[in-house]
């Protein structure tokens, strides 16, 4: 399927996202992996993971790059040899890249009741603004979740807590951004949240805030 979707955040920072219609067969027909990535793939069991995997690939050949563009760090974040800052995810039928020349983060995950059951695995004091009796509870959850794992891939450091070090202020569904703070290693770093629904899926991306 063509690009689903280009969501242009400001002059410099644009997220672009797939949905993966293609079958494996042809994504591997139509993507050429480096030597590491065709390693990578071939220690996947899931086919859906495979999927995922090469649809990346294949939005980053979209947008004018290649998987030979791409390195990674030793924490496994991505870097763009040009420099650019890169932040990749994907979730079941959808794949996203969001573009930036600032450090930031992008995730995206189905809407499921199941999040419900792991709630108190990383929220703490946001339960004080949620209502698990409100229907956009579980929106608003995955908001959350969402949040956290893109500020978490902003600095992408062994020891973060979603729960214990990542905390996000009250926010609504309508406004579509808020703000976190990271506490960590006696440092606060403030962070603005944005996110969007697309069917039933939560894109989120974060970044550093004045």
């Amino acid at each position: 399927m063509p690009l689903h979707k280009i969501i242009n955040v400001s002059d410099s920072i644009q997220v672009f996202v797939w949905k993966i219609t293609e079958s494996y067969e042809e994504l591997c027909n139509e993507v050429e992996l480096n030597e590491r990535n065709i390693i990578r793939l071939g220690g996947m069991r899931s086919e859906l993971q495979k999927r995922a995997f090469l649809s990346v690939r294949k939005l980053l050949h979209h947008i004018g790059y290649s998987d030979f563009d791409v390195n990674y760090d030793e924490f496994g974040k991505p870097l763009l040899k040009d420099g650019k800052h890169i932040s990749i995810t994907h979730s079941h039928e959808f794949s996203a890249i969001i573009l930036s020349d600032v450090n930031i983060g992008i995730d995206m995950e189905m809407q499921r009741e199941k999040i419900i059951r792991i709630a108190d695995k990383f929220i703490d004091c946001e339960f004080n603004f949620l209502d698990s009796e409100n229907e956009n509870y579980i929106r608003k959850l995955t908001v959350l979740w969402g949040a956290k794992e893109a500020i978490f891939k902003v600095r992408n450091e062994a020891g973060i807590s979603f729960k214990d070090h990542i905390k996000m202020d009250p926010f609504s569904m309508e406004d579509k951004d808020g703000t976190a703070y990271l506490h960590f290693k006696g440092i606060v770093t403030k962070f603005a949240v944005h996110f969007e629904e697309i069917e039933n899926f939560t894109l989120v991306y974060a970044m550093e805030s004045e």
